[in-house]
């Protein structure tokens, strides 16, 4: 599957197959474009997705094959490997965390959308998946743009300038039980979504942990529950994108 340019940033982009169910924004973990990121979009493409998998981090020199090697530089069993790796990684992400970026980033998202929006029999059926980092901007784009249909943020969390009631389409939102970060505030966005008036929808793996679908990663991946998630992130979307939609929240 090759790879585009929109606007000034590059893309995946994944060719459904057999009938289209819509488009989706497959937005990537902290460590960029990395082949994981490819393999995941051309799963979505197999369920009859057109995917389009921005590349959100090259522009600050965060290129998919130093997100790959910083990935496995954290998640080796070297300790003395995973401790170098660390300040390494805060001074590539750094960049990332300054409110210009996240501007562009919502802006480069709206483009991809734009992108999608122009595909033949897409019929605005589009929704946005993503993992950690892409979690949250998963989060920030239904904020941003009325289009979405659906967000399916994994472990996740929306950002502090993300205007909530705006959030017009129903999320999904997936999370590990052992993810202490995320776990801590998880009380505070459940009600800040509900109080928003956001059809939202959550699911907390008591065993799993942070980044749990990550299966390039055998120090967090949990089958079972990248299993069960990977089962309800599907029927969510079908329901979600049909011409009709048919999601009911649990």
């Amino acid at each position: 599957m090759p790879m585009i340019e929109i606007d000034d940033f590059p893309a995946y982009r994944a060719e459904a197959v057999g009938e289209l169910r819509g488009g989706l924004i497959l937005i990537h973990e902290v460590w960029g474009l990395v082949p994981h990121i490819k393999d995941v979009a051309d799963r979505f493409a197999a369920e009859g997705y057109l995917v389009i998998a921005p590349d959100l981090l090259s522009g600050i020199g965060l290129s998919p094959e130093v997100g790959t090697e910083i990935s496995r530089l954290m998640s080796s069993a070297d300790e003395e490997e995973r401790s170098k790796a660390q300040p390494l990684m805060r001074e590539m992400t750094a960049p990332s965390r300054s409110p210009e970026y996240g501007a562009w980033a919502v802006a480069a998202l709206k483009h991809a959308v734009d992108y999608l929006e122009a595909q033949h029999d897409v019929d605005g059926r589009i929704g946005v998946v993503g993992f950690c980092f892409g979690g949250t901007y998963a989060f920030a784009l239904a904020a941003a743009d009325p289009r979405i249909r659906a967000a399916v943020p994994y472990y996740g969390q929306p950002p502090e300038t993300a205007h909530l009631p705006s959030i017009e389409c129903p999320v999904l939102a997936l999370y590990g039980g052992t993810d202490e970060r995320l776990m801590l505030t998880f009380p505070e966005v459940n009600k800040a979504m509900h109080d928003a008036g956001v059809q939202f929808v959550s699911h907390i793996y008591p065993e799993a942990g942070h980044a749990f679908f990550n299966d390039s990663n055998s120090r967090t991946y949990n089958a079972d529950a990248a299993a069960d998630a990977w089962i309800r992130t599907l029927e969510f979307l079908r329901g979600t994108l049909a011409p009709t939609p048919e999601y009911v929240t649990e």
